[in-house]
């Protein structure tokens, strides 16, 4: 087959399905058309050509069985027509019913030896009752089926033999029966597969709404995380400043320099979380640098942009973090960010921090424990937002977070980070 045969096979396909989509939308909207327009039809096929009077199309069939029918007169043909034809207009609403009432004048009919075209009726209600029927009603409607067949194979018995006759009209009922299943399975088929295709796409929608969800809860730790440390350490350092601008105001100067250079990081910070947002086409054009993810080296400066704002800060490591995954870096300087947010908050410029970072084999252990408030012991941290967010980030690494008031006072907090590979043996 060549292009050309592909490209116009194609076509018409896809015209035979936008026709047949049309037909159903409108067979919805007027069910009564269809209907109206298959009586029509039998009518003027099978119908019609027993009104007309007996020509040479009955002498070429077999003589001995035209002669064993009955010829009744033209209103009884018309009454049994009516009868056998009149019922398919109820064929989908009321297959059943419209299958027993043709099937009543049937009996009738053959009861008095007649033989008629519109019997072609009674197999097109039995094909109505396998598609739009109850399943377990055509048991019964094929046994009824049956005995009407090897009545009319009775009937024809002295001009035809019966298992003959009786074959050829069960499976001509079969047939009909074979081809409403086939229909009815079919349509099933194609509902199921519109029910799963559209509880894919709520499935899809879910699965993006809760990437959404996640993506939003993420920013929203770092712009917590970045936002709120570096506010805490310009509000500490602005308070210090107002306070020495009288008394020193080198110092206060010094101040306002520190308080600009916490900003500018903090902006640089919020420039590269607000980047994941850019569309990949804005990535090659020209723009603001977007600096790396923070990791164990950055915390250095973290403190000391703490013990500008006042608090004493002690930090030290054990062993060796170089060795440490990126995201492992980088939530443990989220956490001591946090942790030291809170110190700033709470415990105030005149408090005295000690951090540690200490890793071993499997683990990273990280403590910052400040002295509060001097006189008094430190104002309990409320369960807000921030130790929240470091509960969901040691919990990616398999980690711990303990958070509360230290025995000598001040407040404590202790994070155990899982540093061995998650998952296990397939």
């Amino acid at each position: 087959m060549s292009i050309d045969d592909t490209g116009s096979m194609g076509v018409l396909v896809a015209r035979l399905t936008r026709g047949g989509q049309r037909l159903r939308q409108a067979d919805r909207a007027h069910p009564w058309v269809l209907d109206i327009t298959v009586v029509v039809a039998v009518v003027a096929m099978f119908c019609l050509p027993d009104l007309l009077p007996e020509g040479s199309d009955h002498e070429d069939g077999p003589r001995k069985l035209i002669l064993s029918l009955t010829r009744l007169p033209l209103a009884a043909t018309m009454a049994l027509q009516a009868g056998l034809v009149l019922p398919l207009l109820w064929r989908r609403r009321k297959p059943l019913m419209a299958f027993g009432a043709i099937t009543a004048v049937f009996v009738l009919q053959w009861s008095l030896g007649a033989g008629l075209r519109a019997d072609i009726a009674l197999f097109i209600a039995l094909y109505s009752v396998a598609l739009h029927g109850r399943l377990p009603q055509l048991p019964w409607a094929c046994g009824v089926m049956a005995g009407a067949m090897v009545l009319v194979a009775l009937r024809v018995s002295g001009a035809v033999s019966f298992w003959a006759a009786l074959f050829f009209l069960l499976s001509t009922a079969t047939a009909a029966l074979a081809l409403g299943l086939m229909i009815r399975i079919r349509r099933a088929q194609l509902a199921v597969l519109r029910e799963r295709t559209a509880q894919l796409e709520i499935e899809r929608d879910q699965r993006t709404r809760l990437a959404t969800a996640t993506e939003r809860a993420r920013m929203a730790r770092e712009m917590h995380d970045i936002v709120g440390h570096n506010l805490a350490v310009i509000i500490s350092l602005a308070d210090a400043g107002a306070y020495a601008s009288d008394t020193a105001p080198r110092r206060a100067k010094e101040t306002l320099n520190l308080i600009g250079d916490t900003g500018r990081q903090a902006l640089r910070e919020l420039r590269r979380v607000l980047g994941v947002l850019r569309e990949a086409a804005d990535t090659t054009s020209s723009g603001p640098l977007l600096t790396p993810q923070p990791g164990i080296v950055d915390i250095g400066l973290l403190c000391a942009g703490v013990r500008a704002a006042g608090p004493e800060v002690v930090y030290r490591t054990v062993g060796d973090m170089d060795t440490l995954d990126t995201g492992v870096q980088l939530t443990a300087y989220r956490i001591v960010q946090e942790a030291l947010t809170n110190t700033l908050k709470h415990a105030g410029a005149d408090t005295r921090v000690t951090l540690s970072l200490t890793v071993d084999e499997t683990r990273l252990e990280i403590r910052v424990q400040d002295t509060g408030p001097p006189g008094r012991t430190a104002k309990p941290h409320e369960e807000g937002h921030g130790l929240v967010g470091m509960r969901e980030r040691a919990a990616l690494h398999g980690g711990t977070v303990s958070a509360g008031p230290a025995p000598d006072g001040g407040w404590n907090v202790e994070v155990t980070l899982d540093l061995a590979p998650q998952g296990g043996d397939w």
